[in-house]
């Protein structure tokens, strides 16, 4: 055992030989917790002498539980007695409830459903709102421990009151059908912990050490499964990096991490922060940008490889320029004898890919993107390419097809097979189908009336198009509104700034070819995108989200504008977005290029933009943050929480925050920024 000892640095070792008590390892980006966090449950087994049944480690992705799976098998000596338990939450929930479900009166043999048949039920149900939107917020109510009783109690405006409803119509349906949906894996789970009080003190003594993975991922309910995992005891080890938090959007709760010493006695916090993985010039960077989190235990990567090149800026006119000069830096790389899965470009929202894919594919660089679908591929967009198409040719039975119900129209599969089987047993479009012989057709009246109107919208396009081409894109803007599609909160913003994305494309095209025709553009758009195959030997193409984990030699990150890095909303949390901007800096381990444009499609139009405040706050950049919502000036109208409203009357720099003096009706105050928000 003391082999595998010697091959961890103090930090890693310290932790991977704490044996009681609540223990807390912040584990830097690169820092090796993987190894430290398999090296003490191998600890606890072969040099402590801990039965392996005594362990329980959690981890949140069937990959993450593989691999650790294998690393600490790999570590254990004693090959013969029963593995120890380390899997997913929800498997371990799975496990669970196959043995105490009927501790509440249902059977064992529960069927899990998917999240398609979760859908489906839902749709049933006969809500007038949308099913995505429903099953999302069935979720959220789930995992907030929330029950069908509570929502109808504490809910009043009308749409929350309809969604409270079909909660409880959602899980009576699976109650009386022995069903269980992913989310009750571990709520129902709890449930039964928290009301069988012997029960839970029987499972807390038979795990009596509790390892878990990427704690800062966790959400409400997962934090309150494990308080009771530790019913009988502290033995809670969990590893973690605040500074990576970026789930918020999907219910992780940054707060379980960062008051994790609060929440469990006598805790104690061992820092990881040797990184083996990036350049000092890279972790300078990075360290520089998550300093300006006020909402973070605070750690400081030190570099083991030591110095490299510089971090280096591409600044460009716009997205066209900036595609073009990183493909050619990517050139020159892979000149000087780099290999292409060795390089990768990040960005924050996916609509960036779209001039990067065109870019790469004039240089003929092999790419392939990585968790997301490539631009012209995406459903929004091909809802929009199907009108256009239909638009040039009524007669395009298939596009029609596409958008029949796009947006929504009520138009359901049955009256769909009724209208294709009629056009492919007459021969003719559909366009002449509802022209000529709508009668015969053999489908109601209300779904003519809709089917006619789509095309009395096209015909109207039509008209609009033969005026001015840039006059149809409003046109078609106002009256079809594809996002209406969807309804998916979790990526509407995705959605829609690919959908800008492409308008703005559209009118850049048109604007630079003046005579061209929608069908032109159609056909360009098809040349382009013809024969996209991913390739095994390509670079990386990837949102930020996707790339937590990963790491490239050669890492690219652009779209570094207000706006679209750090994302400005009226719901934006910037610290998590400047924690998404240290996940893409940490991937990085030789060299990093970070790139920024004067102008970009914004929403639809071009529009010039200020450079992301994080190239001045990770030391790249000289000059104060500007932004919209953290400029503060004199005589400003500025609120506080305790004080309420004042105004400021001057300001001082303060470390990596402004200090402001606030004058309160009469009484003056100095304040941090961090603590008031712009009236």
């Amino acid at each position: 055992m003391s082999d595998i000892l010697e091959s961890l640095n103090d930090e890693q070792k310290l932790a991977a030989t704490h044996i009681d008590d609540a223990l807390l390892i912040l584990a830097g980006a690169g820092s090796g917790k993987t190894k430290t966090l398999t090296t003490r449950l191998a600890y606890l087994l072969d040099t402590i002498g801990i039965p392996a049944e005594s362990t329980l480690t959690l981890t949140f992705t069937n990959k993450a539980a593989a691999e650790m799976r294998y690393r600490a098998l790999n570590l254990i000596s004693n090959k013969d007695s029963a593995p120890p338990l380390l899997c997913t939450f929800h498997r371990f929930g799975l496990l669970f409830l196959k043995f105490h479900i009927n501790k509440i009166n249902r059977d064992s043999n529960f069927v899990l459903i998917d999240t398609d048949d979760k859908k489906k039920i839902i749709k049933n149900l006969n809500s007038n709102l949308p099913t995505n939107l429903l099953a999302s917020e069935i979720s959220k109510f789930k995992n907030n421990i929330i029950s069908p009783n509570q929502a109808k109690e504490t809910l009043r405006d009308p749409i929350h009151k309809e969604i409270a409803k079909i909660y409880e119509q959602y899980n009576t349906y699976l109650i009386n059908n022995n069903m269980l949906d992913f989310d009750d894996l571990l709520l129902v789970t709890y449930e039964i912990l928290d009301k069988d009080s012997s029960l839970c003190s029987e499972i807390s003594k038979k795990y009596n050490y509790i390892m878990v993975d990427e704690y800062q991922d966790t959400n409400e309910l997962q934090y309150k499964l494990l308080q009771k995992l530790c019913k009988e005891h502290n033995n809670i080890c969990v590893v973690g990096d605040d500074d990576q938090s970026i789930y918020g959007w999907r219910g992780a709760n940054i707060n379980n991490i960062l008051d994790f010493t609060k929440q469990f006695k006598d805790a104690k916090t061992i820092r990881l922060e040797k990184n083996y993985r990036s350049t000092a010039q890279i972790l300078d960077v990075a360290n520089n940008l998550i300093s300006f989190n006020t909402k973070r235990l605070g750690k400081n990567l030190v570099s083991v490889i030591g110095n490299g090149k510089d971090v280096e800026i591409i600044e460009t006119l716009d997205e066209r320029s900036e595609a073009l000069s990183i493909a050619k830096k990517i050139k020159n790389i892979i000149k000087n004898g780099a290999k292409l899965e060795e390089i990768a470009i990040l960005f924050r929202l996916n609509a960036l890919s779209r001039s990067l894919e065109d870019g790469l594919r004039k240089e003929n660089i092999p790419y392939k993107i990585i968790g997301a679908v490539r631009f012209y591929e995406r459903a929004e967009i091909k809802d929009i390419l199907s009108y256009f198409r239909l638009i040039v040719n009524m007669q395009d039975n298939f596009s029609f097809m596409r958008i029949i119900n796009r947006p929504k129209r009520g138009i359901g599969k049955v009256t769909q097979d009724k209208l294709e089987d009629f056009i492919n047993k007459k021969q003719v479009s559909i366009y002449t189908a509802i022209k000529q012989c709508k009668d015969e057709i053999g489908i109601n009246k209300k779904h003519l009336d809709s089917i006619e109107g789509i095309f009395d919208i096209i015909d109207e396009l039509k008209e609009a198009l033969e005026h001015s081409t840039i006059g149809f894109l409003e046109a078609f803007k106002n009256k079809i509104d594809i996002l209406d599609t969807f309804n998916n909160i979790e990526d509407e913003i995705d959605r829609k700034a690919n959908i800008d994305e492409f308008y703005g494309f559209f009118r850049d095209y048109i604007l630079q070819n003046p005579t061209a025709s929608l069908e032109d553009f159609l056909n360009d758009i098809a040349l382009s995108s013809d024969g996209d195959n991913d390739v095994e030997n390509a670079i990386s193409c990837m949102s930020v989200h996707s790339s937590k984990g990963l790491e490239f030699k050669y890492l690219f990150v652009v779209g570094l504008e207000e706006g679209f890095f750090p994302i400005i909303s009226d719901t934006t949390d910037i610290e998590e977005e400047r924690r998404l901007g240290y996940v893409a800096f940490t991937r990085a381990k030789s060299e990093l290029y970070l790139s920024f444009t004067k102008s970009r499609f914004y929403k639809g139009k071009r529009t010039q933009l200020q450079k992301s405040r994080f190239l001045i706050e990770a030391g790249l950049l000289d000059g104060v943050v500007q932004t919209s919502d953290c400029l503060f000036n004199r005589n400003d109208l500025v609120n506080h929480k305790i004080f309420g409203i004042g105004r400021i009357i001057d300001i001082n720099k303060s470390g990596s925050d402004m200090k402001l003096k606030i004058n309160f009706g009469g009484i003056i105050r100095e304040i941090l920024s961090s603590f008031v928000s712009k009236v």
